[in-house]
């Protein structure tokens, strides 16, 4: 089936303008959203937004959860590296959740890294970086837990 036979409100020229990876965008907020569908506010929102802007829209719409911009980096990696790099993802994958993606793993190496390396320093900012979204990652139990140890450890002192 072809992309205009599910957008038919929507005239063949307009579909051509906005472009076919934008259009199959606008096919799956239609399927949704059927006869709710607001054809001349998305197809709006398709001519003026950059691709991965309207992309990023549409999967607000959807999902109804803001998605964070991102982009793809490239880096050599060389075969004898592979077998720790994988390693050390998997068990990150593992502690963290599954539901983790690689990148979120690899930040957490990196704030990791950036905070063991800035103590010597004297500047904090990284470690409690990296306590942060180590904190958010907890359970709302186990949030109330690790704050009650913090508050017992600091009486203490």
């Amino acid at each position: 089936m072809a992309i205009h036979e599910h957008l038919p409100q929507v005239p063949k020229g307009d579909l051509k303008q906005v472009g076919w990876s934008k259009a199959t965008e606008l096919v799956k907020v239609a399927r949704r959203d059927r006869e709710q569908f607001d054809c001349a506010t998305w197809l709006h929102k398709a001519t003026e937004l950059p691709k991965k802007d309207f992309k990023r829209e549409v999967e607000k719409h959807l999902t109804g959860q803001e998605i964070e911009p991102w982009e793809i980096i490239y880096f050599k990696v060389y075969r004898s590296q592979l077998p720790v790099i994988e390693q050390a993802i998997e068990t990150a994958t593992l502690t963290l959740g599954s539901d983790r993606s690689k990148g979120y793993c690899l930040e957490m190496f990196c704030a990791d890294f950036l905070a063991g390396a800035n103590l010597e320093s004297g500047d904090t900012k990284p470690l409690r970086l990296a306590l942060d979204r180590l904190f958010g990652l907890l359970p709302s139990s186990e949030q109330h837990e690790f704050i009650e140890s913090v508050s017992a450890g600091c009486e203490l002192s």
